[in-house]
Protein backbone atom coordinates (compact mmCIF):
# COMPACT_ATOMS: atom_id res chain seq x y z
CA UNK A 1 0.00 0.00 0.00
CA UNK A 2 1.24 3.68 0.25
CA UNK A 3 1.03 7.01 2.03
CA UNK A 4 1.57 10.33 0.29
CA UNK A 5 0.71 13.62 1.40
CA UNK A 6 1.66 17.28 -0.49
CA UNK A 7 1.14 20.08 1.16
CA UNK A 8 0.73 24.18 0.04
CA UNK A 9 1.32 26.80 2.47
CA UNK A 10 2.16 30.53 1.88
CA UNK A 11 6.23 29.57 1.63
CA UNK A 12 5.80 27.20 -0.95
CA UNK A 13 5.34 23.10 -1.10
CA UNK A 14 6.06 20.25 0.58
CA UNK A 15 5.89 16.66 -0.68
CA UNK A 16 6.39 13.47 1.11
CA UNK A 17 6.13 10.09 0.73
CA UNK A 18 6.80 6.04 1.79
CA UNK A 19 8.36 3.34 -1.04
CA UNK A 20 6.73 0.61 0.50
CA UNK A 21 5.23 -1.91 -2.38
CA UNK A 22 3.57 -4.78 -1.75
CA UNK A 23 2.83 -7.91 -4.02
CA UNK A 24 2.00 -10.18 -0.83
CA UNK A 25 2.84 -11.03 2.71
CA UNK A 26 6.00 -12.32 1.50
CA UNK A 27 7.04 -10.24 -0.77
CA UNK A 28 7.36 -6.69 0.24
CA UNK A 29 9.54 -4.48 -1.84
CA UNK A 30 10.63 -0.67 -2.15
CA UNK A 31 9.55 1.80 -5.04
CA UNK A 32 10.04 5.60 -5.57
CA UNK A 33 6.73 7.19 -5.29
CA UNK A 34 8.15 10.43 -5.78
CA UNK A 35 9.21 11.51 -9.27
CA UNK A 36 10.39 15.52 -10.30
CA UNK A 37 10.45 17.14 -13.45
CA UNK A 38 12.56 20.12 -13.28
CA UNK A 39 13.14 22.58 -15.88
CA UNK A 40 14.92 25.06 -13.88
CA UNK A 41 14.24 28.90 -13.75
CA UNK A 42 11.20 27.84 -15.87
CA UNK A 43 8.66 25.29 -14.12
CA UNK A 44 8.64 22.48 -11.82
CA UNK A 45 6.65 19.37 -11.03
CA UNK A 46 6.44 16.99 -8.54
CA UNK A 47 4.46 13.73 -9.09
CA UNK A 48 3.41 11.31 -6.06
CA UNK A 49 1.60 8.09 -6.86
CA UNK A 50 -0.30 5.24 -5.41
CA UNK A 51 -2.09 2.37 -6.85
CA UNK A 52 -1.06 0.04 -9.79
CA UNK A 53 2.19 0.31 -10.10
CA UNK A 54 2.27 -0.80 -13.56
CA UNK A 55 0.18 1.86 -14.49
CA UNK A 56 1.87 4.61 -12.85
CA UNK A 57 4.57 3.42 -14.42
CA UNK A 58 3.41 3.61 -17.70
CA UNK A 59 1.76 7.32 -17.29
CA UNK A 60 6.34 8.39 -16.06
CA UNK A 61 7.43 6.49 -18.98
CA UNK A 62 4.54 8.50 -21.50
CA UNK A 63 5.21 11.58 -20.08
CA UNK A 64 9.08 11.57 -20.68
CA UNK A 65 8.68 10.41 -23.96
CA UNK A 66 6.27 13.33 -25.14
CA UNK A 67 9.18 15.57 -23.11
CA UNK A 68 11.53 13.80 -26.03
CA UNK A 69 9.71 13.92 -29.00
CA UNK A 70 9.62 16.96 -30.96
CA UNK A 71 6.62 16.47 -33.06
CA UNK A 72 4.18 16.47 -29.33
CA UNK A 73 2.22 19.79 -28.60
CA UNK A 74 0.92 18.61 -25.58
CA UNK A 75 3.56 17.66 -22.98
CA UNK A 76 4.76 19.23 -19.53
CA UNK A 77 6.86 21.74 -20.69
CA UNK A 78 4.36 22.80 -23.13
CA UNK A 79 1.26 23.18 -20.77
CA UNK A 80 0.48 26.60 -20.03
CA UNK A 81 -1.16 26.31 -16.51
CA UNK A 82 -0.70 23.94 -14.08
CA UNK A 83 -4.57 22.46 -14.38
CA UNK A 84 -3.54 21.70 -17.84
CA UNK A 85 -0.60 19.93 -16.67
CA UNK A 86 -3.37 17.85 -14.27
CA UNK A 87 -5.73 17.15 -17.00
CA UNK A 88 -2.49 16.06 -19.37
CA UNK A 89 -1.48 13.47 -16.88
CA UNK A 90 -5.11 12.50 -15.91
CA UNK A 91 -5.77 11.75 -19.77
CA UNK A 92 -2.41 9.85 -19.99
CA UNK A 93 -3.78 7.56 -16.98
CA UNK A 94 -7.07 7.07 -18.47
CA UNK A 95 -5.38 5.89 -21.83
CA UNK A 96 -2.77 3.69 -19.74
CA UNK A 97 -5.79 1.96 -18.14
CA UNK A 98 -7.84 1.57 -21.52
CA UNK A 99 -4.90 -0.26 -23.26
CA UNK A 100 -4.28 -2.54 -20.37
CA UNK A 101 -8.24 -3.72 -20.20
CA UNK A 102 -7.99 -4.00 -23.98
CA UNK A 103 -5.07 -6.54 -23.34
CA UNK A 104 -6.74 -8.50 -20.30
CA UNK A 105 -9.91 -8.81 -22.87
CA UNK A 106 -11.87 -9.85 -19.68
CA UNK A 107 -9.34 -11.95 -17.79
CA UNK A 108 -8.23 -11.01 -14.21
CA UNK A 109 -11.46 -8.97 -14.02
CA UNK A 110 -10.70 -8.54 -10.19
CA UNK A 111 -7.29 -7.14 -11.12
CA UNK A 112 -7.53 -3.31 -9.82
CA UNK A 113 -5.45 -1.57 -12.35
CA UNK A 114 -6.06 2.04 -11.30
CA UNK A 115 -3.79 4.69 -10.08
CA UNK A 116 -4.35 7.86 -8.41
CA UNK A 117 -2.01 10.72 -8.22
CA UNK A 118 -1.08 13.86 -6.97
CA UNK A 119 0.39 16.90 -8.52
CA UNK A 120 2.72 19.36 -7.13
CA UNK A 121 4.71 22.52 -8.44
CA UNK A 122 5.04 26.23 -9.96
CA UNK A 123 5.09 27.27 -13.75
CA UNK A 124 6.79 30.90 -14.29
CA UNK A 125 4.33 33.66 -13.79
CA UNK A 126 1.52 31.74 -11.58
CA UNK A 127 0.97 30.80 -8.34
CA UNK A 128 2.25 27.02 -6.37
CA UNK A 129 -0.73 24.47 -6.63
CA UNK A 130 -0.88 21.03 -6.06
CA UNK A 131 -3.65 18.91 -7.36
CA UNK A 132 -5.38 15.78 -6.69
CA UNK A 133 -5.87 13.37 -9.92
CA UNK A 134 -8.55 10.45 -9.52
CA UNK A 135 -8.19 7.59 -11.66
CA UNK A 136 -10.60 9.07 -14.21
CA UNK A 137 -9.38 11.28 -15.34
CA UNK A 138 -10.41 14.59 -13.30
CA UNK A 139 -9.02 16.75 -10.52
CA UNK A 140 -9.69 19.00 -7.50
CA UNK A 141 -6.74 21.56 -6.03
CA UNK A 142 -6.20 22.62 -2.61
CA UNK A 143 -7.29 25.60 -1.44
CA UNK A 144 -6.84 27.62 2.02
CA UNK A 145 -9.43 25.76 3.82
CA UNK A 146 -8.13 22.16 2.92
CA UNK A 147 -4.10 22.63 2.00
CA UNK A 148 -3.52 19.27 2.30
CA UNK A 149 -3.72 16.61 -0.13
CA UNK A 150 -3.60 12.63 0.90
CA UNK A 151 -3.30 9.50 -1.03
CA UNK A 152 -2.89 5.70 0.01
CA UNK A 153 -4.07 4.90 3.68
CA UNK A 154 -4.88 8.59 4.74
CA UNK A 155 -7.10 7.95 7.75
CA UNK A 156 -3.93 7.40 10.20
CA UNK A 157 -2.13 10.61 9.43
CA UNK A 158 -5.06 12.75 8.73
CA UNK A 159 -5.72 13.84 12.43
CA UNK A 160 -2.28 16.00 12.68
CA UNK A 161 -2.65 17.82 9.37
CA UNK A 162 -6.16 18.86 10.61
CA UNK A 163 -4.83 20.38 13.75
CA UNK A 164 -1.93 22.12 12.53
CA UNK A 165 -1.60 22.74 8.58
CA UNK A 166 -3.05 26.22 7.88
CA UNK A 167 -1.29 28.72 5.24
CA UNK A 168 0.53 30.94 7.39
CA UNK A 169 2.52 27.73 9.05
CA UNK A 170 6.19 27.68 7.73
CA UNK A 171 7.25 25.61 5.25
CA UNK A 172 9.77 23.40 7.34
CA UNK A 173 7.22 23.19 9.91
CA UNK A 174 4.57 22.22 7.28
CA UNK A 175 7.49 19.15 6.25
CA UNK A 176 7.72 18.34 10.15
CA UNK A 177 4.34 18.10 10.10
CA UNK A 178 4.16 15.58 7.14
CA UNK A 179 6.92 13.58 8.50
CA UNK A 180 5.36 12.99 11.84
CA UNK A 181 1.71 12.22 9.77
CA UNK A 182 3.62 9.63 8.01
CA UNK A 183 5.51 8.13 11.16
CA UNK A 184 1.79 7.58 12.79
CA UNK A 185 0.64 5.92 9.55
CA UNK A 186 3.50 3.75 9.53
CA UNK A 187 2.82 2.69 13.61
CA UNK A 188 -0.72 1.87 12.22
CA UNK A 189 -0.22 0.18 8.97
CA UNK A 190 2.32 -2.17 8.18
CA UNK A 191 2.15 -1.37 4.56
CA UNK A 192 3.00 1.45 4.74
CA UNK A 193 7.10 1.67 5.75
CA UNK A 194 10.33 3.61 5.34
CA UNK A 195 12.43 4.89 3.94
CA UNK A 196 10.49 7.65 3.32
CA UNK A 197 11.11 10.74 0.38
CA UNK A 198 10.89 14.19 1.62
CA UNK A 199 10.83 17.31 -0.76
CA UNK A 200 10.59 21.45 -0.38
CA UNK A 201 9.75 23.57 -3.17
CA UNK A 202 10.03 27.40 -1.95
CA UNK A 203 7.20 29.64 -3.79
CA UNK A 204 8.72 30.77 -6.69
CA UNK A 205 12.59 29.05 -6.54
CA UNK A 206 11.05 27.05 -9.63
CA UNK A 207 13.35 24.02 -8.39
CA UNK A 208 13.13 21.28 -5.68
CA UNK A 209 15.39 23.29 -2.90
CA UNK A 210 15.81 20.22 -0.55
CA UNK A 211 15.23 16.36 -1.43
CA UNK A 212 15.61 13.79 1.31
CA UNK A 213 15.52 10.34 1.99
CA UNK A 214 15.12 9.51 5.56
CA UNK A 215 15.38 5.77 6.84
CA UNK A 216 14.22 4.54 10.41
CA UNK A 217 18.07 4.90 11.64
CA UNK A 218 18.90 8.18 10.17
CA UNK A 219 19.32 10.17 12.89
CA UNK A 220 17.49 13.36 12.07
CA UNK A 221 14.17 11.04 11.58
CA UNK A 222 15.53 8.78 14.95
CA UNK A 223 15.18 11.99 17.10
CA UNK A 224 12.07 13.36 15.48
CA UNK A 225 10.34 10.28 15.81
CA UNK A 226 11.87 9.96 19.62
CA UNK A 227 11.21 13.22 20.35
CA UNK A 228 7.17 13.10 18.58
CA UNK A 229 6.56 10.21 21.03
CA UNK A 230 8.09 11.96 23.99
CA UNK A 231 6.05 15.01 23.74
CA UNK A 232 2.83 13.06 23.04
CA UNK A 233 3.28 11.12 26.86
CA UNK A 234 3.97 14.61 28.27
CA UNK A 235 0.66 16.04 26.74
CA UNK A 236 -1.46 13.26 27.76
CA UNK A 237 0.11 13.24 31.51
CA UNK A 238 -0.21 17.11 31.24
CA UNK A 239 -4.01 17.12 30.54
CA UNK A 240 -6.86 18.19 33.01
CA UNK A 241 -7.35 16.08 36.08
CA UNK A 242 -10.60 14.05 36.78
CA UNK A 243 -12.55 15.88 40.14
CA UNK A 244 -11.88 12.52 42.26
CA UNK A 245 -8.10 13.34 41.33
CA UNK A 246 -8.45 16.60 42.51
CA UNK A 247 -9.39 16.03 46.32
CA UNK A 248 -7.06 17.31 48.74
CA UNK A 249 -4.32 14.61 50.82
CA UNK A 250 -3.11 15.01 54.09
CA UNK A 251 0.30 14.66 54.52
CA UNK A 252 0.89 11.40 56.45
CA UNK A 253 2.29 12.82 58.82
CA UNK A 254 -0.49 15.21 59.52
CA UNK A 255 -2.83 12.23 59.34
CA UNK A 256 -1.22 10.54 62.00
CA UNK A 257 -0.84 13.42 64.55
CA UNK A 258 -4.67 14.02 63.94
CA UNK A 259 -5.65 10.23 64.26
CA UNK A 260 -3.88 10.00 67.62
CA UNK A 261 -6.65 11.84 70.25
CA UNK A 262 -9.47 9.50 68.45
CA UNK A 263 -7.06 6.46 69.12
CA UNK A 264 -6.52 7.30 72.88
CA UNK A 265 -10.20 7.88 73.11
CA UNK A 266 -11.43 4.43 71.32
CA UNK A 267 -8.34 2.60 73.88
CA UNK A 268 -9.50 4.54 77.04
CA UNK A 269 -13.39 3.49 75.89
CA UNK A 270 -12.25 -0.30 75.39
CA UNK A 271 -10.24 -0.50 78.54
CA UNK A 272 -13.36 0.88 80.41
CA UNK A 273 -15.62 -1.70 79.02
CA UNK A 274 -13.29 -4.31 79.44
CA UNK A 275 -13.16 -3.94 83.60
CA UNK A 276 -17.34 -3.38 83.69
CA UNK A 277 -17.21 -6.97 82.24
CA UNK A 278 -14.70 -8.45 84.50
CA UNK A 279 -16.71 -6.25 87.51
CA UNK A 280 -20.31 -7.76 85.97
CA UNK A 281 -18.28 -11.42 86.19
CA UNK A 282 -17.36 -11.54 89.60
CA UNK A 283 -21.03 -10.43 90.97
CA UNK A 284 -22.32 -13.18 89.14
CA UNK A 285 -20.11 -15.02 90.56
CA UNK A 286 -19.99 -14.41 93.93
CA UNK A 287 -22.92 -12.30 94.60
CA UNK A 288 -23.11 -8.29 95.75
CA UNK A 289 -20.34 -7.99 98.53
CA UNK A 290 -19.63 -11.14 99.50
CA UNK A 291 -16.29 -12.83 99.68
CA UNK A 292 -15.37 -16.00 97.92
CA UNK A 293 -15.09 -19.42 100.64
CA UNK A 294 -13.45 -22.19 97.82
CA UNK A 295 -17.48 -23.96 98.34
CA UNK A 296 -20.54 -23.03 96.30
CA UNK A 297 -23.40 -20.88 97.89
CA UNK A 298 -27.18 -21.91 96.95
Amino acid sequence: MTYCVAIKVNEGLVFAADTRTAAGVDDVRTYNKMHTFDFPGERVFVVLSAGNLATTQHVLAQAHRDLNDPTSTVNLRTVRHMFDAADYLGQLSVRAQKQVTQQLQGQYSGLNIETTLILGGQIQGEEPAIYLIYPVGNCIAASPESPFLQIGEIKYGKPILDRFIRPHVTLEDAARCALVSLDSTMRSNISVGPPVDLALLPRNALKVQHSLRLDLDTPYYSQLKEIWARQLENAIRNLPKFDWEMQPQLPLQAQTQSQQPQAQAQSQTQMGAQQNGVNAAAQMQFGNGSTPSGGQTY
